[in-house]
């Protein structure tokens, strides 16, 4: 364990902190009186009625009663948490070893003790707000997660001392992963790999430190998906930035399985069904920002490929005056959208935008006074005030026995993410044609091809179409 010591709020139970105000939180703490918490809830009045907000904590320091440390001890204290002073010389190399350089920089954290055999971290960080933090270490390394408070200086010069961006790369990673003893066993096995094995090897620190680069690296360079490929010879791997794929240094082939199950665990997938495709979903916070990452799994010769969507619901515009339309087509896009009935098929091919186009359409008609019910597979952006419903094969849930109960809900807009049969199609058609809003997609390479696509599905030509 890191040698710490004692700040404010090991001084009080920290039990007894937790959720109460600033201000009670800094008298208990010994820092302030009630006279000066009452002064200063005085100005934050009088500021309050010129429009100006100013928080308790801001106007304390101004005072000169406490400090921005006092302040962020009683913070961690609100949420429960303790506040601690780091000697930076005393982490041991075993907590350091255990975090990533990208995980800690990433996240402004830092290691102050790790025990290998229960996977227990204890972790240090800026603010107790950084609880995401806390969650997607959980989720992409397998920790049991401790955290505490430190003072921002002391994390920085720990994050410069022991956690440089120059002090690790992939090839420097590979490498390590390539001279592990403990994974060197799984050389030459194939498929034929014993579960409680694998399982183990899934979790090996080694492999959780490559997949969580992997990840960091390519949120960083803004890929839109991560391919991890096994071939008769190697196990390739590469992203996809702005359309074109690029390879990267490939992992040592006996790590393939370790590395698809290690993503299956993520994504709460069957580690030990390997014949049949599966998908499913990782959802992180990097700084700050909301990360969906939506995984397909897939059956080869050599083994499984997966492919991650990575899905940066910051960085998406969901506005349709951005996503490239003229004036005049956009001019066009919002009366259409705005029609109290029918339906409005967005066509193109794969990768061309219609699900943008379709969630853009949808925020700008997202209102208190609007019902939005969607069906889709899967739901790729979470929007506040829409209700969305994932399509599910293996329970018979398909698109349109979801349309068949959305019809139930009193809908005024209805979003199928895509028409892929005659029964959905049918039903989509004849609820546009009872007074609802409907939005769909097609597999289509224009406009005019969605016409005879439909009528190839079985839907009914009218007498002008015949």
């Amino acid at each position: 364990m890191a040698k710490t010591t004692t700040s404010q709020t090991n001084q009080v139970n920290v039990s007894e902190l937790k959720g109460r105000r600033i201000g009670r939180v800094l008298t208990k703490l010994g820092k302030v009186t009630r006279e000066q918490v009452h002064e200063a809830l005085s100005v934050q009045r009088a500021r309050k009625e010129k429009g100006d907000t100013a928080l308790l904590g801001d106007l304390l320091q101004e005072m000169g009663v406490v400090t921005a440390d006092d302040v962020l001890a009683a913070v961690a204290g609100q949420a429960g948490m303790r506040m601690v002073n780091i000697e930076i010389d005393e982490i041991p190399a075993e907590a350091i070893e255990a975090l990533p350089v990208e995980t800690a920089n990433t996240y402004q954290i830092i290691p102050l003790a790790f025990n290998e055999a229960t996977r227990q971290i204890s972790i240090a960080m800026k603010s107790p707000d950084n609880f995401r933090a806390v969650d997607d270490l959980r989720l992409l390394m397998g920790f049991k997660v401790e955290a505490v408070v430190a003072p921002a200086s002391q994390i920085d010069s720990v994050l410069q001392k022991h956690f440089s961006e120059q002090k690790s790369s992939m090839a420097d990673m590979m490498a390590e992963l390539e001279g592990s003893d403990d994974l060197a066993v799984l050389e030459g096995r194939g498929d034929s790999i014993d579960l409680e094995v694998l399982a183990t090897a899934a979790e090996d620190n080694k492999v959780v430190r490559l997949l969580n680069m992997v990840l960091l690296q390519a949120i960083k360079d803004k890929a839109s998906d991560i391919h991890f490929e096994p071939f008769e010879e190697e196990f390739k791997m590469r992203y996809r930035i702005d359309g074109v794929l690029y390879e990267m240094i490939p992992p040592p082939q006996h790590l393939a399985l370790p590395i698809v199950s290690r993503i299956k665990v993520m994504a709460n997938l069957d580690i030990a069904e390997r014949r049949l495709p599966q998908d499913g979903r990782i959802e992180l916070v990097v700084n700050n920002l909301p990360i969906d990452l939506r995984i397909s799994v897939l059956p080869t010769m050599f083994g499984e490929s997966v492919v991650m969507r990575v899905l940066d619901r910051s960085n998406v515009q969901l506005s349709l005056n951005k996503i490239g339309l003229r004036d005049d087509e956009l001019e066009e896009m919002e009366g259409l959208i705005r029609k109290p009935n029918g339906i409005v098929v967005i066509t193109g091919p794969t990768g061309s935008g219609k699900t943008t186009t379709l969630y853009a359409a949808l925020t700008e008609l997202n209102q208190p006074d609007t019902k939005i019910l969607t069906a889709e597979d899967p739901v790729e952006y979470d929007i506040d005030g829409m209700i969305q419903c994932q399509v599910n094969l293996d329970q018979d849930l398909t698109f349109g026995r979801l349309l068949r109960s959305f019809l139930r809900q009193d809908p005024d807009i209805i979003l199928v993410g895509e028409i892929r049969d005659l029964e959905t199609a049918q039903i989509a058609i004849q609820a546009s044609l009872t007074g609802h809003l409907v939005f769909s997609t097609l597999h289509t390479n224009d406009a005019p091809s969605s016409v005879l696509r439909l009528v190839a599905l079985g839907v009914e030509k009218s007498p002008k179409t015949a």
